[in-house]
């Protein structure tokens, strides 16, 4: 028999093999090859018995490891050690020993999964979750306590994301721009308290939000088109951008209404400022052209800009008299330079072309150049007498004047003037 049913040892799961521990001797109060005679151990796995004979003829029990403890499959041992006589019948008697295997640190944390993903609004507030990492220890107590930490180091992660040492969840820290940058990729390291790490990806999408408005840019410095272009003439090129991705950063553009001109897509983000229409400056000399574009977002956004457009003039325009015909009096013996009366014509277009010159047009009077009688003054279209009349040499007359615009080519027109001379 033994003194106590059970004994208990606390072993290291990092025991070598061969490490030796004493157990409790049998007591067989009979002599010769009835009293103890052998020992056996069960199960006998990990451990087996030495016996040691001693002087006094007993013999000491050791129990050697021969397997290495594992605490992670198994964390208690019941091992029986049985003691046998010689006599017949054989007697025995049995003592339990039970195991405690105490824990190292042999198990390194592991993730769920070596790659997480989340995705998280641009607009999204700070302290916002974009996923929660995972992993387990097999390790005991504080060997098998996690803390998570973010390595990356050269990017700019540390300051946008932050991992909750203790749960795993990733937070936003910072403000995150899609148009900067569309995805993060964070390291996450996972160590046990004695220093042992797995480490694992998380990949975060950033999602777009419409926070631009289209950027609309002229690309021609001139703002000036002449009247006789023709329609379909290109005014000048569009461009529109929108860094917003989909349908945030699809954009339509358009003009005003009842103006000569039209939008016409040219490729993708150009579009071009045509004629639509016959110009012509003395009906309008100017147009205020105003280029709207939206995006397709919800809600949509919307920017504007405005083209001045100036419409150069061309001669297209000859001089008008205010009358179809003129008739003037002067009374005979008048003094030579005197003034009879004026003509005047007008021209629509503008500066040059608009400039009238006044011509008196070759002719003759009863065989005498026109000259003769009457002059006209080239700027003001004042007809000056040349000569003293005589009612009864001769009663009335007539001539032509031309009136010339500045162009190139210049434009012209005529009038008649009847000269009646008074008794």
């Amino acid at each position: 028999f033994f003194e106590k049913t059970d004994i208990q040892f606390r072993i290291s799961e990092s025991a070598v093999v061969g490490s030796k521990f004493d157990l409790e001797r049998a007591v067989d109060l009979d002599v010769g090859i009835n009293s103890l005679q052998s020992y056996l151990l069960k199960p006998s796995d990990n451990f087996l018995l030495k016996l040691h004979n001693q002087a006094d003829g007993t013999k000491n029990v050791e129990m050697v490891l021969q397997k290495p403890l594992d605490r992670e499959k198994i964390e208690i041992l019941s091992l029986a050690l049985t003691a046998l006589d010689g006599g017949e019948p054989q007697m025995s008697g049995t003592m339990q020993i039970i195991i405690t295997v105490l824990d190292v640190n042999d198990n390194a944390p592991v993730f769920t999964q070596p790659i997480y993903k989340g995705t998280v609004a641009e607009n999204a507030a700070k302290g916002t979750i974009v996923t929660t990492v995972s992993a387990s220890d097999a390790d005991n107590g504080l060997n098998g306590k996690i803390t998570f930490s973010i390595t990356n180091t050269l990017d700019d992660v540390r300051h946008m994301f932050d991992v909750n040492e203790d749960s795993g969840e990733v937070r936003l820290t910072g403000h995150l721009d899609y148009e900067k940058k569309r995805n993060f990729h964070i390291n996450v390291r996972a160590r046990d308290n004695g220093g042992l790490t797995d480490s694992c990806k998380v990949i975060v999408d950033v999602v777009d939000i419409n926070d631009n408005e289209p950027t609309i840019k002229i690309m021609s410095k001139s703002a000036i088109i002449s009247e006789s272009a023709n329609p379909n003439t290109v005014v000048t090129m569009i461009n529109v951008q929108d860094p917003d991705s989909g349908e945030n950063g699809k954009v339509q553009c358009f003009i005003n209404d009842n103006i000569p001109f039209v939008l016409k897509l040219t490729s993708n983000n150009f579009y071009s400022l045509v004629t639509d229409n016959d110009l012509d400056r003395e009906r309008a000399s100017e147009y205020n052209i105003t280029v709207t574009c939206s995006d397709e977002g919800v809600p949509s956004l919307s920017s504007s800009v405005t083209l001045t457009l100036q419409i150069s003039d061309v001669n297209d325009n000859a001089p008008v008299f205010e009358r179809s015909s003129y008739e003037a009096y002067i009374v005979e013996n008048n003094t030579p330079g005197l003034s009879i009366f004026t003509v005047k014509a007008r021209d629509a277009d503008w500066n040059q072309n608009a400039r009238v010159s006044y011509i008196l047009e070759d002719s003759s009077v009863n065989g005498v150049p026109v000259s003769s009688y009457v002059s006209v003054s080239a700027e003001s279209g004042v007809i000056h007498a040349v000569r003293s009349f005589d009612y009864e040499q001769i009663k009335n007359f007539y001539f032509r004047v031309k009136a010339q615009d500045g162009g190139s080519p210049p434009l012209s027109s005529n009038v008649t003037v009847k000269i009646l001379i008074q008794d």
